[in-house]
């Protein structure tokens, strides 16, 4: 039995909190902390679980406690649970976007700390997620840390949280990718011609289909697109159409240009927060 703590009981929150409750762990064992009262009744009526209106209340013997608030109200959460948790060492899984473990460790101070970085799709169950720790992380702590994160869907551990922007580059702005090659695909198929309504369900039942092979099959991604591509056929013509735009290298400046972001981000929350 994990007794496990949530700072903050938005969307992210709940996702988890029903992927927990789906592997066994009981309403009894999950305690919520969230301003908003109506988030806080509507967590209780549908999950079952404790809520609280103060941080220092929910964290009370947790032995584990995620931090599922956004980056910019860490300041004023920080405050509150370094004066809670003195004496205490529970781990900390910090799902804030862009806050470094360094920055955690001064916050709190010397505790275990994960950071992960879901995506939306955890929202339903099919998110990707990296986490790195902490050296004072145990064996044990990392597996309760993985079994949280796995409620929301795949998992993987990064060794050098240098490497944590380029996976909030990759999996965490890359839903919004997708989206916009759906749109695009969507409007281009308009504009020859086909009814939204159909292009948008081709579009997206395409890029699922695609996704699931993809995963499904374990396959390399470049071996599917040669299986697709018939020589001199249609897939080719549009393959070669992205080569001469030079679709390779948007991407590759796309995720650069969001890994630096990720990377400056962090630097302004130093500066606000005085260090």
């Amino acid at each position: 039995m994990t007794r496990i703590a949530f700072i903050g009981g938005g969307n992210m929150a709940r996702s988890l909190i029903g992927g927990l409750l789906a592997t066994g762990l009981a309403p009894a064992d999950i305690r919520v902390a969230e301003p908003l009262a109506e988030v806080r009744e509507r967590l209780g009526r549908d999950f079952g679980v404790v809520t609280f209106a103060e941080n220092r209340f929910a964290v009370t013997d947790a032995e584990v406690i995620v931090l599922a608030v956004k980056p910019q109200a860490m300041p004023q959460v920080h405050g509150e649970l370094r004066l809670a948790l003195q004496g205490r060492r529970p781990l900390v899984i910090s799902i804030a976007a862009g806050v470094r473990l360094d920055q955690l460790e001064r916050w709190l101070g010397a505790l275990p700390i994960v950071r992960c970085m879901p995506n939306t799709p955890a929202l339903i169950g099919a998110g990707a997620t990296g986490l790195c720790a902490n050296g004072r992380v145990s064996p044990v702590q990392k597996a309760q840390a993985q079994h949280v994160m796995d409620a929301a869907g795949l998992t993987r551990w990064i060794d050098d949280e240098a490497l944590m922007d380029t996976v909030t580059a990759l999996s965490g702005s890359g839903p919004a990718y997708f989206f916009a090659l759906v749109e695009a695909l969507e409007d281009a198929a308009v504009a020859q011609g086909l009814p939204r309504d159909t292009a948008r369900a081709l579009a997206a039942q395409t890029c699922l289909g695609a996704g699931r092979m993809l995963v499904e099959s374990g396959e390399d991604p470049a071996e599917l697109r040669r299986r697709v591509t018939s020589p001199n056929g249609t897939t080719q013509a549009a393959l070669e159409s992205f080569a001469a735009d030079g679709l390779p290298r948007i991407v590759a400046r796309a995720v650069a240009a969001a890994t630096r972001r990720g990377a400056e981000l962090a630097a302004a929350l130093d500066r606000e927060s005085g260090a």
